[in-house]
Parts: C-alpha cells; structure tokens; sequence
C-alpha cells in the first residue's frame, strides 16, 4: 500500500519571511529579471502549495521560504521587487505522496527550477536526495524526512544582457554544411596552447588556436556534446569514474557549471560569438528524452517532486512505475502541453538567447512517440516545423531508441535531417571486404535516397558518419577486432558487440610496417568515402589525425586520457591531418559532390545526360547481373556535372568527377570511360599515394591500375583546357 504523508506534520524548523512578495505573473516560466525585480513563476498541476526557497551566496545557508501567492492557469507565480540577479533559489512543493497514484510530492526536498539558468553547487550523492527512505521494507512507497538542500545544486537569477555586437548567424547552407562533433572537455583536455585554468571549458574552446585548427579543416558547423547542466550517476562515483558524456540531464536551460570558467553563462555567449565570427556554426547535443532523476527507485531533485505525474511517462496500469523507453530509467511525456512547452521553450532560449544554430536530438523518435508508437504528427514534430525559430535552425534526429517501433531512419518529417546509421555500417563493411556490398553503398554515396528521397526532402537529411563519439574512432575500426572496454568496470559487456571493424592482422599495436600502412589507407579510404558522398558529412573530432581510445568504444565514463584527445601528433597523424584538410577542400570546391538533388541515375533527354552512371572495372554501365554478384568489391560513380541541378531546366556547369573504389585485397584494373566534351581525366585523389599533388593525365579507355583496397577521384579534362 501507499503511504499517504500528512501534510500538516511539522517536519521543519520555521523560516520567517522577511522579503516582500506580490503576485507577479504566470509567464514567463522560471525566475525572471525584469530590471526591477525578478518573477518566479512554476508549473504544477498537482501541487497543492510551492514555496520559493532564498539561500546566501554560498547556496550553503537557507535564509527563506516564500509561498507563491497565486496559482494561475496551473501555474504558481509570486514576485519579489527586491530580487536581484545573483540571487540563489530553489523549490519545495507540497502535494501527496501516493506513488501508486504517480504522485511524489515531499516538500522535504529541495527541488530546482526546470527553467534554472544557471546552476551552482555539486550534487552530493546521499540518501537524503531521495523522497522514500532508502533501507526501508517499504521501498520507495515510504517517505523520507530528511531535508535534501544541503547536497543539491541551486538554482540563481540571472542577468541574460550581452553584447553582441555585429555578430551574425553564419547560416551555412544545407549543401555546404560539414558538421565536427565533438565534447567540450575532452576536446581541450591536453591542447596545448589552452591555459590550463581554461582547458575543459567554453573558454578553452573559444581559444584562437582551437578555432583555428576548426576552421583550417573546412567543416562548417561544430556539434558539441550536451551542455546542458548534468550530474554524475552514483555507481560511477563509486567506481571512480564519471559521466563524461554528459548525457544525464537535470535543467534544461542552464548550461553545465563546470564548463564555465569564469562561472559566468556569458561565457557560452561569447564562445557562439566567436565562432560565429570565424563563420562557424554551433549546434547542440540535446537530451530531452529523459532527465537524471531515474526509475521509481531514483532521487528527487527536480520534475519528480514538482509533478512527477505530468513530466514524465508513467505506466498506465500501474502509475507507481516507468515508461522506460530511454533505457536509464524514465521518459520525458511530451504528450503534455506543459512539458511540450518546457522543450521547445528550452529550444528557443538556446536559438535566440544564446544564439545556437542549430540541435542535434538524442533519441529524437522518444520525443514523437505516443502510448501508441511513433507518431510523425507528434505535436512536438508539429511544433518545430511551424514555430517561426525552430523552423529556420538546423535540426538532427538520432532517428531510433529501444521502444517499440524505435527504428526510424527515414521516418521523420520534412524540415528534419537524421543520423543515418546504414550509412556507417555500409561503409565500414564494404571496406572490411564483405561480400555482397555494393548496391548497399550505391544506395549510401547517393545520400540513401532509398530512405530519404521522398516529400521533396533533399540529400541533407542523410547525415553521412563512420564514427561518431558512441563506438570506435577511425583508427580503431582499423586496429580492433573487438572492444576493449576494461577501463569502464563492467567486465567489457558494455558497449557495442558488432562494430564492422577489422584489425587487418594483429590485434591492437604493431611494428608491422605493411599492417600499418594498410590501416593508414583504409583510414583515408573510409574518410574519403565520407566526404565525397551525397548528404552532409560528420566528422568526429580527432578522426582528422587518427586519435585511438585504444580499443573502447564507449568512453562515456572516461573523463581522461582514454576520451580526451591527444594533440601530440606524430608524422602519421600530421600526414593524415593534410589529408583530410585536402577531402574537405575538393567537396566544397565542386558542387556536384554536394548537390541538392539525389543523383537518381535517369537519363535527361532534353540535356543528354545521365546525372549518376554505375560502371564496371571494365568501363561499362553496371548491369542487373552484376549488382547482384557477392564477390564484386570494385564500383564506379560517374557524376555527370551537365545534369539539371535544380528544378529549372537548365545543364548544370560543375566539373564531372568519376569516383572509383575498390575493397579487393588485389589491384584492379579500371578502363576510364571516354566522356563527351572532355579530352581525358586528372587524378585528384589516390588513397593509395596521399602525396599526390601534382597534375596526372589520363586518356580516355586508359587502363589504370588501382591499388587494392584504395579510393581515386578523376576530374574530367575539358577539351579547351588541353
């Protein structure tokens, strides 16, 4: 049975009130500084009283309790005309206690305001977080008494002024974007040139020599991993361990403390600032599928004790427990105009406030799921596309989850990119050499247009990666067969089983010069593939020089040298970094790597051309046969640059390239087809010869020995040009 606490039992010594209160608005949400004072306002349905607690500047000392004095359209608002900016807070709110009935109410916790700006203080992992009694027979249907405040973070008012300047959105279009993903701390960690008091923050990030190996890549937009203020899970601490990742959220609009050095949010102003001015984008890593506060057997530190029956999914035959579709114990209802508004409120502060460009969202097919599935009309999916901010940034769904019908690639709507996972899978095992692989990668060079090519979306939606910072990094997919995830505590059964890698030979670390010149071209091969395919490219930070986590792939909880990045680059690590900066440079200088339009393969009468051609080593346009032949392992992609390149019917004027691949573990010989207006081909590319750089011509009908296991680009030689 469920215990039922009386409210009227005193629990707690009394506070006297000694700020003046006034009513004071329903919106907006949070604590507001208007000038003058500062506006507290709180959703709760269920509530049946919310008190604003006041705590020194040491968020050490509660110095007041203040009960908001209206409760408006289910939302309590009080104000305080002699609030300042600086002022630390947080919530206790009054309710039953019935978990049975979803409600878990304990006023006995300080709870803080989803809305918080900014947070301070560390959360202190003791009993007394949680609202049941821990040790009880009860289990978390008893009450705890105990008061939580002195091991939670609070939340504090905020001035939001910040000069701008005349800095602007870069506004990188679709088909220019490259995105680089990677995570605050880790990326500066061991940078050199970075102040040590700086390294693992927005400043540390916002250093001119961190910006300016960013922009000598040619990406275009950074990723960051969650920002968003979160805390460490227990059995982490317990190991030694913690989240580095940082997905484990609990306050959606405050960005995390310990990335700011100066304590200050203005911080992450100035870091968008300039990144902005060195025509970089920022876009953020979100987690609104779930917060940090667990199952049922969890602590109470925020949404739980405002109104854990309207945050978050609860089973409906059984209101005491968890929709679980995230997988670390609860889920956000966005079902509930409330909480839909708190995420797109969230989204909106961090699009114009802090002036993101854009939102990469984890375990986005959560966020548009009803009781009854997936759901493309999901009002948080309906949301975004009408709401005149988030409709114009960049949105990126992780298009799966582990709920029911939680595979979605292809499955979002117009308006929305994806995570394309066929295409890192593809692409690792037709490089590994598996058999049967090539209609996969037709499908996966062309932007998966098999998935996305539908509703007038555009090849962007596919957002191309081999890597990103869940699995292995570039170089180990070359150098593993298998994980190593020793270093985590979990007798290496977490992360994933199946990761398409190949050691070529010896397992981990060799002297072995032919392994390791093979594992270096396979690198440029699978980073080649990448860039010059349809759709936008991702780039994991560190892939550029070829960074190991030796073997792990699931640094989540390695905040040290297994997840930082190392910048001590050695002769390999600086040729492959030229490398890379030379991909990055071709894709943006020919437009026919990036087009608009799926490449389709049908032929245009009217222009005479065919926008893709699929050819044999032999020259010859691929037959039905020969799609169909498992031990084919050789493929090339004649990219015409006269194809329509967008609705008007006009011939397109960009350079023909022809690509070539070959995943055969011996050379083959490749006949470059006769194209017409052109005099012959120039290598550009040869994965085999990195060095390549100057002008090689090629006649037409040529046979060309391609190396096993390497990658060309051929640009056709126009007659006038000879």
């Amino acid at each position: 049975m469920s215990r039922q606490h009386n409210e009227a039992t005193p629990l707690v010594p009394e506070f006297k009130q000694t700020s003046r209160v006034t009513e004071g608005s329903p919106f907006p949400l949070g604590a507001t500084w208007d000038g003058l004072g500062v506006n507290f306002a709180l959703f709760s349905a269920h509530a049946t009283k919310v008190e604003l607690c006041l705590f020194d500047s040491s968020g050490q000392v509660e110095l007041e309790r203040i009960e908001l004095p209206e409760y408006t359209d289910e939302i309590w608002h009080g104000y305080l005309p002699d609030a300042h900016p600086g002022v630390i807070y947080g919530y206790r709110v009054y309710g039953p206690y019935d978990p049975e009935a979803g409600h878990r109410f304990n006023h006995n916790k300080l709870l803080i305001d989803p809305y918080a700006k900014q947070l301070v203080g560390k959360l202190e992992w003791t009993d007394e977080l949680f609202g049941y009694t821990i040790g009880s027979p009860d289990g978390d249907l008893s009450f705890d008494e105990r008061d939580s405040a002195p091991f939670v973070p609070k939340a504090k008012v905020i001035d939001p002024a910040f000069t701008w300047g005349n800095q602007h959105h870069p506004r990188i279009p679709w088909n220019r974007t490259i995105i680089y993903e990677t995570n605050v701390r880790g990326f500066t960690m061991q940078h050199p040139a970075v102040p040590d008091a700086s390294r693992g923050t927005f400043s540390g990030l916002m250093h001119n020599e961190v910006i300016k190996h960013i922009r000598s890549l040619g990406v275009s937009s950074v990723e960051l991993l969650p920002v968003h203020a979160f805390v460490d899970e227990p059995h982490l601490q317990d190991k030694g361990l913690s989240n580095f990742w940082g997905y484990n959220t609990i306050a959606f609009f405050a960005p995390h403390a310990p990335y700011l050095a100066s304590g200050k949010v203005s911080e992450f102003k100035e870091m968008v600032a300039r990144m902005h001015n060195a025509g970089l984008e920022v876009i953020l890593d979100v987690v609104y599928n779930h917060t940090a506060e667990g199952n049922e057997m969890g602590p109470t530190l925020s949404m739980r004790g405002i109104d854990n029956s309207s945050y978050y999914r609860l089973m409906p035959d059984n209101k005491r427990y968890y929709i679980n579709d995230s997988g670390t114990g609860n889920t956000l209802d966005l079902g509930h105009p409330c909480v839909l508004q708190m995420v797109t409120d969230s989204l909106r502060y961090w699009a114009t406030e802090m002036r993101v460009d854009g939102f990469r969202f984890d375990l986005a097919t959560i966020l548009a799921r009803h009781h009854d599935g997936y759901d493309e009309r999901h009002g948080f999916l309906v949301a975004c596309r009408q709401d005149p901010v988030l409709s114009k940034v960049k949105l990126i769904a992780e298009p799966w989850d582990c709920g029911p019908g939680g595979y979605q690639v292809g499955g979002f709507p117009p308006g929305w990119s994806e995570w394309n996972d066929l295409f890192r899978d593809n692409v690792r095992a037709y490089w590994r050499g598996d058999e049967g692989k090539l209609p996969d990668l037709a499908s996966r060079l062309t932007a998966s247009g098999d998935h996305f090519n539908q509703r007038g979306r555009r090849p962007n939606a596919s957002v191309n990666f081999i890597t990103a910072h869940d699995g292995f990094t570039l170089r180990d997919i070359v150098t593993y067969n298998d994980k190593h995830n020793e270093a985590n505590g979990e007798n290496n059964e977490d992360g994933h089983d199946n990761n398409l890698s190949w050691n070529h030979g010896v397992e981990g670390y060799t002297d072995d010069e032919e392994i390791n010149e093979l594992r270096l071209r396979q690198m440029r091969n699978m980073l080649a593939t990448l860039i010059f395919s349809q759709g936008t490219p991702m780039l994991l930070a560190g892939d550029e020089f070829g960074r190991t986590q030796h073997g792990n792939n699931n640094v989540y909880c390695q905040d040290n040298e297994i997840g930082w990045i190392n910048w001590e680059l050695d002769d390999e690590g600086s040729a492959l970094l030229k490398f890379t900066r030379r991909l990055i440079a071709l894709r943006q200088a020919h437009p026919v790597l990036r087009r608009g339009r799926f490449l389709v393969g049908h032929y245009n009468e009217d222009l005479g051309v065919k926008d893709v051609t699929w050819l044999t080593p032999d020259g010859e346009e691929m037959s039905e046969e020969q799609w169909h032949d498992t031990n084919g392992r050789c493929l090339g992609m004649l990219m015409d640059g006269r194809a329509q390149p967008t609705g008007i019917r006009r011939g397109g004027e960009d350079a023909t390239l022809l690509l070539i691949m070959n995943a055969h573990h011996e050379t083959v010989n490749f006949l470059l087809p006769e194209v017409a207006q052109g005099s012959g081909w120039v290598c550009l590319i040869d994965t085999n010869r990195p060095e390549l750089r100057r002008i090689e011509h090629h006649q037409f009908d040529s046979s060309f020995a391609v190396t096993s296991r390497s990658l060309l680009l051929f640009e056709l030689q126009h007659k006038d040009q000879r």
